[in-house]
């Protein structure tokens, strides 16, 4: 059974090592976790009785790139600076949707705050989705990743 995505715009790394590491806040954590329950528990039913992802037009993201996990994702904006270490810490803005990007769905967003989120790569302080696609995003750069539940 399939269930719905999550999915993300993500503002890129603005300097990877811009904090010291220290633990988030729980609430922010338990928020996130919270928000990637809810978007697991949710599933749309089809006429025939099936269960499908919530982003069900494949065509809208046939751009995208599919990790092994799962994970999707697409570059919006290459960045030019460094790809974080394991246990680095980020600095980055995201907004979190649950029925696609331009869903009126979005449950969460760094930039409405004016203030980015800021994590250690790698350290299990965030959903597998985001410590797997900040592994791998170069300072700078742009991403909409779409998160199977899985991972979030």
């Amino acid at each position: 059974m399939k269930l719905p995505l999550i999915a993300l715009g993500l503002a890129g790394i603005a300097g990877a090592a811009a904090y010291s590491a220290g633990s988030l806040p729980s609430g922010r954590r338990a928020f996130l976790q919270t928000g990637a329950a809810t978007a697991a528990s949710v599933a749309v039913t089809t006429a025939a009785g099936g269960v499908q992802p919530a982003f069900a037009d494949e065509g809208d993201y046939a751009d995208f790139v599919d990790t092994e996990s799962g994970l999707r994702y697409k570059i919006t904006k290459e960045g030019d600076g460094a790809i974080p270490d394991a246990g680095q810490t980020v600095k980055a803005h995201y907004t979190g949707w649950l029925d696609g990007f331009d869903s009126i769905k979005k449950f969460d967003s760094s930039r409405d705050r004016n203030r980015p989120f800021s994590f250690r790569v790698g350290a299990g302080q965030v959903i597998r989705g985001w410590d797997e696609t900040f592994a791998s995003m170069k300072v700078g750069e742009r991403r909409q990743i779409i998160i199977p539940s899985r991972l979030g």
